[in-house]
């Protein structure tokens, strides 16, 4: 606008003719201004109910829970894919192998979730490499962390654990949509979440054996799966210790389910 302005007082000293282009221009530059004006704040509202959609998406589907335990780490979760009130898949995977000590639980949309898992399975890969050694489970945690950070403003609707064993020990980590991290020893996401945390601050004590503890995740997850229309169906249980990846067969989760 400030342009337009000294436009018109520089050619208003040679001809009318030249203060009606110079009217001409100011008009299209006001019009051109709103528009930008407008661009601007519909891209505002347009972020920010992504963002609303990304904190909502997280909560409206699926049930996951990660442990630590004294000997290892526990992931599990239901295996129930939700589009709004339909089914779409009634044995979803939800808990994904990254490495032989490493594992990540997903909640919320499943296309940004597996483009997470993808990503994370690939730079493990390419660490162990270079590297010639694991990648520790909170440098994991962290890329992760970074890759969401980075797309904030068009925010990935999911919501992951991190989970695994290394020099340090086991470790689980929680991460949110905006790549918020922390180190949970205990931690559930989705929308089935309240009742699974329920169950585990009843129950979970600090330095339990895995064995101690998978009938009690199995629990969790299973009294999600009656209060949370979202999760159900079947579930999964991934153990990761110094023995490496291992996910429980059906009879050992029944099994374990019964005691």
């Amino acid at each position: 606008m400030i342009l337009c302005d000294v436009y018109v007082v520089f050619n208003s000293k040679f001809s009318n003719h030249n203060i009606n282009k110079s009217h001409i221009r100011i008009t299209s530059c006001y019009f051109l201004a709103v528009e930008i004006t407008y661009i601007q704040v519909l891209g505002r509202q347009k972020i920010m109910a992504q963002n609303n959609a990304a904190s909502q998406l997280v909560l409206k589907g699926t049930t996951t829970v990660g442990v630590v335990c004294k000997d290892g780490v526990i992931l599990a979760s239901d295996t129930r894919v939700t589009m709004g009130y339909y089914v779409a898949h009634k044995f979803g995977k939800k808990v994904y192998q990254i490495d032989d000590h490493l594992g990540m639980t997903i909640a919320g949309t499943v296309a940004d979730a597996q483009k997470v898992v993808d990503i994370l399975i690939a730079n493990a890969k390419l660490y162990k490499i270079k590297m010639n050694r694991p990648m520790p489970v909170s440098a994991a945690a962290r890329l992760v962390a970074n890759l969401l950070f980075s797309n904030r403003y068009v925010p990935l609707s999911t919501q992951v654990l991190v989970g695994g064993i290394d020099k340090t020990g086991p470790h689980v980590f929680n991460l949110d949509p905006y790549g918020s991290l922390t180190e949970e020893k205990y931690v559930s996401t989705g929308s089935g979440s309240p009742i699974a945390y329920g169950v585990l601050e009843d129950t979970y004590k600090e330095n339990m054996a895995v064995e101690e503890l998978l009938p009690i995740i199995l629990k969790a997850v299973n009294a999600a799966m009656k209060r949370d229309i979202a999760s159900g169906n079947s579930y999964n249980v991934t153990v990761i210790d110094d023995n490496g990846y291992r996910e429980l067969s059906k009879e050992e989760k029944n099994k374990l389910l019964a005691s």
